[in-house]
């Protein structure tokens, strides 16, 4: 399966519009009451006189009673409510989805030229923990420029962003009054987007940011960056001089050349690539996965690559708290993880994880011994790795997405947490730590066909097309970022 193609290539994208989790109806006509006289009043109390019911409304005119109207918003009928949706409710013709923006404490919607199908967040010197709005961002990307008509393809591009003034935006659907109204609109200030670019050959398959000096304050120096390109070549680049002009006036050259460049994949493009204390992983289509690592003068490769896998290697993971060990996925529906101290650099561990191919894990860092994977069925399964043998049972598997899973992501500040997205455009967040009350029938909606609703499940998240991948920013608990064809997401929840 083509994992980073993008229908919106050919062309810019429009700015993406923010969508979300409610469906609403035009509001009905008022009625009017024709029958009534432009005087009459309507409330008047009837009152009842020798068995008989007199409209005390008959005799206002005779009685020269003042002239009475009624509020226009007392006659109108109340509009109708709107309802929860859920993926898979069918929709009415004149129904369509708007966010419910009382779930959100921010939602941040934004574009650039062509789609950045994959991107990193950046460690910033801001602090770490941030609670306090409006917050700024760093992210590092790369694009899948498409043909501009009259001038064939446009050239790709490593481009570092700065979103920032990304506000609370929360408040009320519920229109009241006009200070209120003034209060939200105060809170809803655009975000914005600064950008410096480096030129890149070839799309952008995937890009991940080296990790720095763990968790060392401050931002890396150098700060390594990571490309696939769709021309089996990956490119090393050094950001910071891009970093630090963005941030403020800045001496330092930036150079528009990668740092190292490996050669050892050949033409064979991939999307695994992952940093760690070790070194740097790449795995490609020809499922061959290669180590390079730094050393004083520079980055070394290794000669042979780890060959076990049957098909295209699809992501890798370091562990956590081995640094000679890391995990694989691959499209041969397998799970491996390797020791790269092992004799003939083969996996040490083997378990078919799905029945179609594994596109996506991300190793617990919080809970070293928690894995979860994404399959090409939709499927999102957790495996406990002390168990992780032979015929292995996963701890939790939720069949939620009905197309093939692109992204998944632990939460930093929860362990217990994970964010996933699939190419059904759903963004789902996980909480393992619900269990399901056996005294309770399940969760269903009213409407015909809907999916049951899993107890774990947070939140649902939409309004992107082709969602590709998700991830937490480190440095603000619960602030979740997504790239889809049509542009960047930004928000956090009142979940987590």
């Amino acid at each position: 399966m083509a994992k980073r193609t993008s229908e919106a290539a050919d062309m810019p994208p429009p700015k993406s519009a923010a969508k979300g989790q409610e469906t609403a109806r035009p509001q009905a006509a008022v009625q009017v009451d024709e029958e009534m006289g432009e005087f009459e009043d309507r409330w008047e109390d009837e009152y009842e006189s020798e068995g008989e019911v007199v409209d005390a409304g008959a005799e206002d005119d005779e009685e020269g009673d003042d002239d009475f109207t009624p509020a226009q918003e007392d006659s109108a009928p109340a509009p109708e409510p709107t309802k929860t949706y859920l993926p898979g409710t069918a929709m009415e013709a004149d129904e369509h989805l708007v966010p419910d923006n009382s779930v959100y404490l921010a939602l941040h919607s934004l574009s650039y030229a062509w789609p950045c199908l994959s991107f990193d967040v950046l460690k910033d010197d801001l602090g770490s923990d941030r609670a306090t709005f409006p917050h700024t961002s760093w992210i590092v990307t790369g694009t899948q420029a498409g043909e501009v008509p009259g001038q064939g393809k446009a050239k790709d591009e490593v481009v570092i962003m700065r979103l920032g003034n990304l506000a609370k935006t929360q408040h009320d659907d519920d229109e009241s009054d006009e200070e209120e109204d003034d209060d939200d609109e105060g809170n809803d200030e655009d975000a914005t987007l600064d950008f410096l670019t480096i030129p890149h050959v070839g799309s952008v398959n995937r890009i991940r940011a080296a990790p720095g000096n763990g968790t060392a304050p401050g931002i890396p120096d150098p700060y390594h960056v990571a490309t696939f390109s769709e021309t089996g070549k990956v490119h090393i680049f050094d950001v910071r001089p891009y970093i630090d002009t963005l941030g403020g006036p800045s001496s330092k050259p930036r150079q528009k050349l990668p740092v190292h460049t490996i050669t050892s994949h050949g033409r064979a493009e991939g999307f695994a690539v992952e940093w760690g204390p070790t070194g740097l992983l790449t795995g490609d289509i020809d499922r061959k996965i290669f180590l390079t690592t730094v050393t004083p003068t520079g980055f070394t490769t290794s000669a042979q690559p780890y060959l076990s896998h049957t098909s295209s290697v699809e992501d890798l993971q370091w562990s956590p708290s081995e640094p000679t060990v890391f995990a694989s996925a691959s499209a041969d529906k397998t799970v491996r993880v390797w020791d790269v101290r092992a004799k003939g650099r083969k996996s040490v561990v083997s378990v078919q994880a799905h029945d179609e191919d594994v596109n996506v894990i991300s190793w617990n860092k919080g809970v070293e011994y928690l894995l979860v994977s994404g399959g090409d069925e939709g499927g999102l399964k957790v495996w406990d790795l002390r168990m992780f043998k032979g015929t292995p049972t996963p701890v939790a598997h939720f069949q939620w997405h009905t197309e093939p899973i692109t992204s998944v992501e632990w939460n930093p500040a929860d362990s217990s947490v994970f964010a996933a997205s699939g190419s059904d455009d759903q963004l789902t967040l996980w909480d393992l730590s619900v269990e399901p009350d056996e005294d309770e029938a399940p969760i269903v909606t009213s409407a015909e066909g809907a999916p049951n609703v899993p107890p774990q499940l947070l939140f649902v998240h939409q309004g992107q097309k082709d969602t590709k991948e998700v991830h937490w920013h480190p440095q603000i608990p619960g602030m979740v970022l997504s790239t889809a064809s049509d542009g960047f997401n930004v928000f956090k929840t009142i979940s987590c």
